[in-house]
């Protein structure tokens, strides 16, 4: 019987991604919430497993030749899983070199973007004091503008992201799209983009994947001793 994956998760689109890849795989997990709100990702307990304080990661007790082996960055974790399965991650050199780039795509552009615009637009300007950017605001609601008018195109040819395929690429990249509300864009200009939030949305392993922890996401205003710790300034 394949041993339990320890998964370092809190309820994010980060997060989203590797407890979605899990239930994808069929691969039994153990969950350790890390209350980032709370600062549980600078425990020096985990830090030796994510060194860079953040959600989420794993450690697979049946890693490379045996060995257990600890993962951070959800990009390199999702590529792990892949490999371990032989899962998602193409099944001819091109659809894998397909899904990677789109998974780069996602990690070098959508998350860090949609992130910038979601703390723009929704925290900053609950902060004390408030920090209400209309610059800051317009910058990011319209890169991500851009990067979802990428997209809608992208899966005007391909039923998913990376082609015919289901892949770790839809994986990474829906629970950062089927935020687009909160990073206030429209969708009624992108329809391939609707159709295929809604393809993947209704996959049973997304719906209980994004429900994990579901009861620990908070919609209220965020309070000051969660903005310092996830906004203030750390050494």
């Amino acid at each position: 019987m394949t041993s339990e994956i320890d998964l370092y998760y809190w309820p994010t689109p980060n997060g989203w991604k590797i407890s979605i890849a899990l239930e994808e795989m069929g691969l039994p997990y153990k969950l350790h919430l890390i209350d980032i709100g709370k600062g549980a990702q600078f425990d020096p307990d985990f830090l030796k497993i994510a060194p860079n304080n953040r959600m989420p990661a794993i450690t697979d007790p049946e890693g490379p030749d045996g060995a257990p082996v600890s993962i951070f960055e959800s990009g390199a974790i999702l590529q792990y899983l892949a490999r371990k399965t032989g899962k998602f991650c193409g099944t001819t050199e091109r659809a894998r070199i397909a899904a990677d780039q789109w998974l780069m795509w996602q990690m070098g552009g959508l998350g860090p973007m949609a992130g910038q615009a979601h703390h723009f637009l929704k925290y900053a300007p609950q902060m004390d004091p408030p920090n209400d950017l209309p610059y800051a605001k317009d910058r990011y609601r319209n890169e991500v503008a851009r990067l979802l008018g990428v997209l809608d195109r992208q899966l005007a040819q391909n039923t998913y992201v990376a082609g015919d395929e289901y892949t770790i690429a839809d994986m990474a990249i829906w629970p950062w799209a089927t935020l687009w509300e909160g990073q206030q864009q429209p969708l009624d200009d992108k329809p391939n983009l609707t159709r295929w939030l809604s393809l993947v949305g209704e996959r049973p392993a997304v719906i209980k994947g994004k429900a994990l922890a579901e009861g620990q996401r908070s919609t209220k205003p965020m309070d000051k001793t969660a903005q310092k710790v996830l906004f203030g300034k750390r050494e």
